[in-house]
This record gives C-alpha cells, structure tokens and sequence, in this order.
C-alpha cells in the first residue's frame, strides 16, 4: 500500500507543479479575462453607433488604467512615464512583472512617433506604399494619444496596431469600403453590414483553452533546461539529444500561444481587428493576429516561421528600423529586436544566431530549392527535410531566449559544440549569396508614387480614414515586403 501511495504521488506530482503558478500570472489572466468581458460590453452598450468617440476614448482608456492598476499596483504609473520618455524608463526602472506591457507602449510610441513624421515631415514621395498608407496627417490629441497607448484590449497583451486603425475602430469607420466613381476618378464611400465577431471570438478561446491545458499538463515535464543536465548530456545519444530538443522548445510555445490568442480575442469582442471580406463574403477578424500556429508548427524556412511568429512586432521592426537603414538593415533589425526585449544575455545570444542562422538558410534555399521543384516527388521530400532542419535549427536558437543566462546557454552551446553556429558560416563562405531586393522595391516604390497624383483632399482630416479596403491592401503589401531579418 505504502509502494502505490509513494508512485501515486510522484504521477501526479508534475500535474501539481503544473497547477502552481505565480501571482503575477494569476492576475494576468484574471486581468485579460475581465477585459474579454468588458470588450463585449464595450461593443454592445458602447458602440460607435450608440455613443461619441470621445466617450469611447475615455472608457477604454480608464478600464486600461484601471487593469493595469490592479496587476502592478501604483507602479502603474510607470505606463504613463514611458509615454513621456520612452524605452529607456523600462531599463533603469527593472520590474520584471511589467516588462511585456512596457515593450507594447513602446513599440506604439515609436510607430506612432515615425508615422507623424511620415505624414507631417518627409514628403510623398518619399514613402514606400506601406509607410503612405500608415502616415499621420494631423497631431493626435491628448486623449487620442492616452487612449491608443493604454486602451484595455491591449494594455497588458498587446498586439500593436497602428494608431490609424485604431483610431478607425473607434470612430466607427472599420466597416467602410470605397469604390471608384462613375468618372473613375472620384472614390464613393459606402458601409458594408458590420460583421459579428462572435465565431471568431469562440475559435479563439477554444485554442486559447487548448493551449492554456497542454502548458499546465505537458511543459512541466519537458523543462528546457534539462537540455543542459550534466547526466543527460554525458548519457544521451545526438538522436535523444535532438529530440527532447525539439520537444522541449515545442512545449513552450503554447503559453506564447495561449496570451497572444486571448489578447486578439478580447480585441475582436470588442469589434477591433475585422480586416475585410474574402471573395466568398466571408469576414476575417485577423488584422492584429499575432500567430498563425500551423503555419509555426509547419513551417519549412526560417522566413515561414518568422513570418507567422509574432507577426505585429515583425511588422514593427520593419517599419521602424529594417526599411529605414541604410547601412545592414538585416543585422540592425536583429540587434534591435534584442534590445526591446530587455537586458538579459540570453536573447542577444539567440538573435545574434538568427543573423547567421536567416542568411545562411536563405543562401541555401537560394542555391539549391530550386533542384528540388522538377518533380512533386522530390518538393515532397524537400518539404520534410526542410521542415526537420528549420524545426531544430529554430530550438537550437531560441534555447538562449528561455534560458536567458549567459553561462547556461554557453553550456548548452558548447555541448552542441556550437555546430549549427559553424555551419552557418561554413554556408555564407562557400555559398554565393544574392542580394536583396529591398533596393529595387525602394526604387520602384518612388517611380511608382512619382506617376501618383496627389488628392487634395489627402491633407484633409477625412482622408485621414484608414478603410477597410486600405487595411488589405497594407496587409498584402507588407507580407510582400516581410523584412529581411525574416527572408531567406
């Protein structure tokens, strides 16, 4: 009896671990679970239809200062700082607890700071179609400012949007469409019916509720930091040691999976997030999705998971850095998504093996996909050979990233031998490297606005709209247009 307690309690043991998490997590999904509900209030009592804009900045950002007040206190503040001073408060302040929400305000408080800059500084002609679209025509008032920094659909989760659609949102326009004129020339707007949010919403909490039982079930027993054990790496053969690598990395992505699902549901109870209609008339709610899962999980290159991870803040290095440098934008994109992830050597560690690690599997797929597309046999079995070499090239990076310390990660590097760091390099010396194509689009991007006629009504405060049709064709162009951190 005493034998079938004892291996009773060690079964369960993990599954109690599991079940023990901190405070501050507690009151994160506490938080987000109430702001889930207070966006399906916000839609239905305070809709744009129902009530004025101003009212609709004002309650959304009370409630984000409120949540924010209840998860850190009066250190809450802090949020209202940074908007002032920016990134460099979240370093010299050091709460660990509030380090997510900060990296949101201040990925808003750049785009925001360069897209007032494109729209009342540099000219026209100037911008690349993404940048022309997204610009900033008028200053945004004070609470427009407050309240696109610390609404609470996205205070404490994110995803960044662009100030104009949230703007859009808020206004009530995101259902409107335009259309050409009978002259050609003179565009109609018009309101397409506002679509429902509520299928959207119910897929997302179903993935979110998947997601939340495999990280409090299975991540525990797959600790990443096993990868490091004096006996496993003495015992293990490379094929153990290359499994649980994959395996333990793949265990931890549901968390990621499960905030970034949650915070793009309670966007879109509350009505943001509604990109258009597809040829059938079916709405998509994935403005500022965050993830693609399958995708993730299948992808075959480095770019296909870059691409479907944390897609916002992609599309927030490329706009704030990748397309503005002149000089290395690949490696300037890498080192700054290091620095706003915060101070830790792990995750200079990891983005420093993504430089060699995205120009190495580019100069690969450059040189040699194109054998494999002659027969559906032999792209089939490209496909899985890829897909194998991207999923443990992508753990071996990252291991750093959860780590986060510089003296593991080495260990675990040193143990590895640091092979995949030498076959980088081994590829970028043999290998003949092509050259991007970011000076080319750059260059057909200003013939193509130089041949544009400017509206006049472009300065107004109407064009300041950012439709719906807009929002598409962005989307289109900038995945057209993916940073070179995430090209191969």
């Amino acid at each position: 009896m005493a034998t079938t307690s004892t291996t009773g309690s060690t079964l369960l043991q993990p599954l109690s671990n599991a079940v023990q998490l901190p405070i501050d997590q507690v009151n994160f999904v506490v938080c987000q679970l109430f702001a889930l509900l207070a966006a399906i209030w916000f839609r239905t009592y305070l809709h744009s239809s129902k009530t004025s804009s101003f009212i609709r900045h004002i309650v959304a950002t009370l409630l984000g200062l409120y949540l924010a007040l209840f998860c850190f206190g009066w250190y809450a503040l802090h949020f209202l700082v940074q908007s002032g001073i920016s990134y460099c408060i979240m370093i010299i302040i050091g709460v660990e607890s509030m380090h997510n929400p900060m990296m949101i305000i201040t990925q808003k408080i750049t785009s925001l700071a360069y897209e007032i800059h494109d729209g009342m500084v540099r000219k026209d002609e100037e911008l690349t179609p993404s940048q022309r679209g997204l610009a900033v025509r008028r200053m945004p008032s004070l609470l427009e400012y407050v309240s696109y920094n610390c609404n609470f659909m996205g205070i404490l989760a994110g995803p960044l949007c662009s100030y104009k659609d949230y703007i859009t949102f808020i206004e009530g326009r995101s259902y409107h469409m335009t259309q050409s004129g009978e002259n050609g020339k003179e565009e109609v707007q018009y309101e397409r019916t506002e679509p429902s949010p509520n299928e959207s919403v119910v897929q997302k909490l179903l993935v979110c509720g998947l997601s939340l039982f495999v990280h409090l079930t299975i991540s525990n027993m797959l600790p990443v930091e096993y990868n490091i054990d004096e006996r496993f790496q003495a015992t293990a053969s490379w094929p153990t040691k290359i499994t649980y690598l994959y395996m333990s990395l793949l265990a931890a992505r549901p968390k990621y999976y499960f905030a970034w699902t949650l915070a793009d549901a309670i966007n879109n109870a509350a009505g943001f997030g509604f990109r258009g209609y597809d040829r059938n008339g079916a709405a998509h709610w994935d403005l500022i999705s965050n993830l693609r899962i399958q995708q993730i999980e299948m992808s075959t290159s480095f770019k296909m998971f870059l691409d479907n991870w944390n897609i916002q803040t992609a599309l927030w290095l490329k706009r704030v850095c990748y397309e503005r440098a002149s000089i290395s934008p690949t490696i300037q994109t890498f080192f700054l998504s290091a620095i706003w992830h915060g101070v830790y050597p792990g995750y200079y560690l990891t983005f420093l093996t993504g430089v060699l690690m995205t120009l190495a599997a580019r100069a690969m797929r450059n040189n040699f996909r194109h054998y494999f597309l002659k027969t559906p046999q032999l792209k089939l079995f490209y496909d899985i050979i890829t897909w194998a070499v991207t999923q443990i090239a992508i753990s071996y990076t990252v291991v750093p990233f959860v780590l986060l310390s510089i003296k593991p990660s080495f260990t675990f590097y040193s143990s590895w031998y640091y092979c995949l760091h030498v076959c980088s390099i081994l590829v970028l010396w043999l290998l003949p490297v092509k050259k991007t194509q970011r000076g080319k689009n750059i260059h057909e991007n200003h013939q193509l606005s130089q041949s544009r006629k400017v509206d006049e009504r472009e300065n107004s405060l109407a064009e300041d709209s950012f439709s719906t049709r807009n929002s598409i064709c962005n989307q289109n162009q900038e995945k057209a247009s993916r940073p070179s951190s995430s090209r191969q």
